[in-house]
C-alpha cells in the first residue's frame, strides 16, 4: 500500500519534523502589533475632534480627515512590516532595493509637482539619485553611518524626501520664471549668450527659492521645535545629547543632499527648454 511521506516518518522524527515547522505559525508577533495599536487608536480622539469641528463648520472635509488617517494607517503598518522583515536580513541587494523603490516614489511625486517640464519624472528621478546617493555615499566612507538596513533605510528615507521636495520646486520655478520672462531670455539668447548664460538669473532665483525652507530649518532647530530624528531618540530612551549629536548629522546631510539634486536638476531641465540651435522650445512654455 503506498505510503504517504509522514506516514513512512517514525514517531520521533515526526516530532523532530514538526518542531521544524517555520515560526510564521506563531502568532505572538501580531498580538504584540495589536496590543502595540492601543495608544495610536486612542490618539484618534484628535482627529473625532477635527472631523467634528469640520462638520460643524461645514468644511466638508471629514471624508477626506477620514480617507487620510486611514491611508497613513495602513502605509505605515505596511512599511512598519516590510522594514521588520529587511532589517533581519543581512543582504544589500535589500537596503539597494528599498531605496530604489523610495526614489521612484520621489521621482514621480517631484514630476508632477513639476508637470510642465518634460521628462521631469526622469529629471527629478536623476537629480534625487545622484543627490541622495552621493551625500550618503560620504557618510558611510567617512564611517558616520554603518551601511546596514536599521541605519541607511531611514537615513535615506528622510534625504529622498527633502530632496524630492526641493527638486521639484526648482524645476516648477525655473520653468515658470523662464515664461514669465520669455523676452529677456530670447534676447540674451540673440545677443550670443547660451542657454546657461540667458537663463542664469532664473536658476539662481530657483535654487534660492527651493532651498530657502533648509536652510531656515537648519537655523532655527531646538529654538521653535525639535526635529523628527531628535525627538524619535529622546522619547526612545536615548539622552538628549546623544539626540542632538545625529540630529546635527541628519542636518547637514539634508542641506547636502538638497542642495546636490536642486542643482543638478537645473542642468538636466536646460536640454528640454532649449533646441539644438539654442532657441526656446515654445510649446514648454505655451502650457498653463
Amino acid at each position: 500500500m503506498h505510503r504517504t511521506y509522514l506516514q513512512s516518518i517514525s514517531e520521533p522524527d515526526f516530532y523532530s519534523f514538526v518542531q521544524q515547522i517555520p515560526s510564521a505559525m506563531d502568532w505572538k508577533w501580531l498580538w504584540e502589533f495589536l496590543e502595540g495599536m492601543i495608544k495610536p487608536v486612542a490618539a484618534l480622539a484628535v482627529v473625532l475632534v477635527a472631523v467634528l469641528l469640520s462638520y460643524f463648520q461645514r468644511l466638508r472635509l471629514e471624508g477626506e480627515m477620514v480617507y487620510a488617517v486611514f491611508r497613513a494607517f495602513l502605509q505605515l503598518s505596511v512599511i512598519g512590516f516590510v522594514l521588520q522583515f529587511i532589517f533581519t536580513q543581512k543582504n544589500a541587494g535589500w537596503i539597494v532595493l528599498a531605496y530604489l523603490f523610495m526614489v521612484s516614489v520621489a521621482a514621480y511625486t517631484a514630476g508632477q509637482r513639476a508637470k510642465h517640464v518634460p521628462r521631469g519624472k526622469y529629471i527629478a528621478g536623476m537629480a534625487i539619485l545622484v543627490g541622495t546617493a552621493v551625500t550618503m555615499f560620504m557618510l558611510v566612507i567617512l564611517k558616520v553611518f554603518p551601511f546596514t538596513p536599521r541605519y541607511i533605510i531611514p537615513v535615506a528615507g528622510m534625504m529622498v524626501g527633502n530632496a524630492m521636495t526641493v527638486t521639484g520646486v526648482t524645476m516648477k520655478k525655473l520653468r515658470d520664471d523662464i515664461k514669465i520672462q520669455m523676452n529677456l531670455v530670447e534676447t540674451a539668447l540673440a545677443l550670443g549668450a547660451t542657454p546657461r548664460q540667458a537663463t542664469l538669473q532664473q536658476v539662481k532665483r530657483a535654487l534660492i527659492i527651493a532651498l530657502s525652507p533648509v536652510l531656515d530649518n537648519a537655523k532655527t532647530v531646538g529654538l521653535i521645535s525639535l526635529p523628527g530624528a531628535m525627538t524619535g531618540l529622546i522619547m526612545g530612551g536615548a539622552s538628549p545629547l546623544e539626540a542632538i549629536q545625529l540630529q546635527i548629522v541628519v542636518m547637514n546631510m539634508l542641506i547636502g543632499a538638497s542642495t546636490v539634486s536642486s542643482i543638478l536638476s537645473t542642468y538636466l531641465c536646460w536640454p528640454t527648454f532649449f533646441t539644438k540651435t539654442y532657441q526656446l522650445e515654445t510649446k514648454v512654455f505655451s502650457l498653463d
